[in-house]
């Protein structure tokens, strides 16, 4: 027996995963809430029972759910991956979820004379710093502080404060082909200012990233250090041989 579609040409299954989506991304549903049952999800959207555990299994697959034998089926934690180079915004598209930031720091700062080196610039050179706390399911998740160059990116700072998106403002005002990056990883705790900003105890475990950014033209563009809360992120790494 086949689910009805009754929604244009989208699958049964993903009329029901749309919809469970866009209960998170509303608020409705926060992480560990409880998700309805296959049976009951299939009298809902009048579906067979094989349609909505499809639904079901997929969105455990994408890591929007999480399935507790004998229990139930729950909100998932965000998990971000880091085995690709996206835009945070892209990272929270692909999820089915909206972007949304804080920006603590938009301005142009001096005396940042490590962050200036590991950006090929000289010792002395003025630097962009953005400080944002991100949010995904509106709770916080990371604290990330991004570094570039004042005199390459003019004006960067104020167009953050209309947008979010700092991907989207290089690429599309700037002309600035992002390629790839070289990344530092390693464990910290969160200390006191930290901790407060993410709404967690002083000292919780987390996954520190240290990300130099190149461009298409294997030019240093972004300098990022992000704090991460390491129970939702998982890190994927493919080997070759």
């Amino acid at each position: 027996m086949r689910g009805k579609n009754t929604n244009g040409s989208m699958p049964a299954y993903q009329r029901i995963q749309a919809t469970i989506r866009k209960r998170i991304e509303d608020g409705e549903l926060h992480p560990g809430d409880a998700v309805e049952s296959e049976r009951e999800l299939a009298r809902l959207h009048q579906v067979s029972l094989m349609t909505a555990r499809h639904a079901l299994a997929s969105l455990e697959r994408e890591g929007v759910v999480e399935r507790r034998r004998g229990i139930g089926t729950f909100v998932a934690t965000p998990k971000i991956h880091f085995n690709k180079l996206t835009s945070y915004t892209e990272q929270m598209a692909s999820r089915g979820l909206s972007a949304r930031s804080k920006i603590l720091t938009a301005s142009v700062v001096n005396g940042e004379h490590e962050i200036a080196a590991r950006l090929a610039l000289p010792s002395g050179s003025a630097l962009i710093k953005v400080e944002r706390v991100r949010h995904a399911a509106d709770e916080p998740f990371a604290l990330e502080t991004c570094y570039l160059s004042a005199d390459e990116f003019k004006g960067l700072d104020d167009a953050l404060v209309e947008r979010s998106s700092l991907f989207a403002i290089l690429e599309r005002d700037y002309g600035v082909e992002l390629a790839y990056a070289d990344e530092e990883i390693d464990a910290t705790a969160a200390d006191v200012r930290t901790a407060k900003l993410l709404a967690v105890p002083r000292g919780t475990s987390l996954l520190r990233i240290r990300q130099l950014i190149y461009t298409s033209k294997g030019t240093a563009a972004i300098y990022v250090l992000g704090l991460y809360l390491s129970g939702r992120h998982t890190l994927v790494i493919r080997r070759f041989r």
